[in-house]
Order: C-alpha cells, then sequence, then structure tokens
C-alpha cells in the first residue's frame, strides 16, 4: 500500500545536516540559561537545588540526543499543485498548501544561521493554521524555491 502523499518519482527533499549544529548550539544556550536559573534555589539554601539542575541537565541532554532524528524527519515534496510539508517524529504534522493560496513567501536568517549559510523559508495563507515554516534550507536552495514559489502562487491564482 502506497501512502497518498507521496508520489512515484518524487522523493522528499529533507534540510541541511549543518541544521543539527544549528539546533544544538540553540539548545546549549537554553540549557546554560535553564541551569543558571537554578542558582536562585542554592542561594537560598534549597536542599532540593542540585536535583533541579541535574533534571535540567538531562532533559538537555535527551533533547540533544533527539535532536538530529527530529531534523531527518523534516521535509517538503513540491508537487504538481501544492507542496508538502512534514515535521516530526513522535508528534507528526503533515501539511499541503496549494500554490493558489500562497500569500507571503518570506526566507528568514538569523546570525547563526548566516554563519551556517542556511535558511529559513516562511509562506503564509489566507488561513493562518497553515502557516509553513521550512527551516535549515542552504542559502541557494531556500532563493530558488522561493522563487519557484512565487511564480506557481502567481501563476495559480491567475488562472494559468
Amino acid at each position: 500500500m502506497t501512502n497518498r502523499l507521496d508520489l512515484p518519482g518524487i522523493a522528499w527533499r529533507s534540510v541541511s545536516p549543518k541544521y543539527v549544529v544549528s539546533e544544538l548550539l540553540g539548545l546549549v544556550v537554553t540549557g546554560l540559561v535553564l541551569a543558571g536559573a537554578t542558582a536562585p534555589l542554592y542561594l537560598i539554601g534549597w536542599d532540593f537545588a542540585p536535583w533541579v539542575t541535574v533534571a535540567v541537565v538531562v532533559f538537555v541532554l535527551v533533547q540533544a540526543a533527539l535532536t538530529p532524528r527530529r531534523v531527518r524527519a523534516i521535509g517538503y515534496q513540491l508537487r504538481d499543485d501544492d507542496l508538502v510539508f512534514r515535521r516530526g517524529v513522535l508528534l507528526q504534522r503533515l501539511v499541503a498548501v496549494p500554490y493558489g493560496r500562497m500569500q507571503l513567501v518570506d526566507i528568514n536568517r538569523g546570525p547563526l544561521q548566516r554563519a551556517l549559510k542556511l535558511s529559513e523559508l516562511r509562506f503564509v495563507t489566507a488561513a493562518a493554521s497553515t502557516g509553513v515554516t521550512i527551516p535549515g534550507l542552504p542559502e541557494d536552495e531556500a532563493e530558488e524555491l522561493r522563487d519557484r514559489l512565487v511564480a506557481l502562487a502567481e501563476s495559480r491564482r491567475a488562472g494559468l
């Protein structure tokens, strides 16, 4: 039995493996902030402060271990009439956005993403629930995809 969203000859396109580095660095910063937030517990002499710090460290380590798998689960397909986006391992999200419904296609790059030459492609439709962001795309691929999606959206809205 084949998946209805898979077309023969069209494979899921994945994000850059460098996106794992970006996610891990963000996780390290988050972990440091959370661990630092436990410092007042030591100052007030709370007996369970070390356990809270250990819990934060364990949480960050588990998240770090799962990050490569979460990044591999992100993918998209360009089909004839729509773009299909997927993400998630345990809680999976699968969104199909018709080209004619796209209103905005935007590229975002933070400082870390610029250093890694990555981009985030975001497109919005009239329905707020279908706003999709594809993170971790190489800069050239993001720009090419943006241009292609804009052209497809314009042609579909014009009824061509």
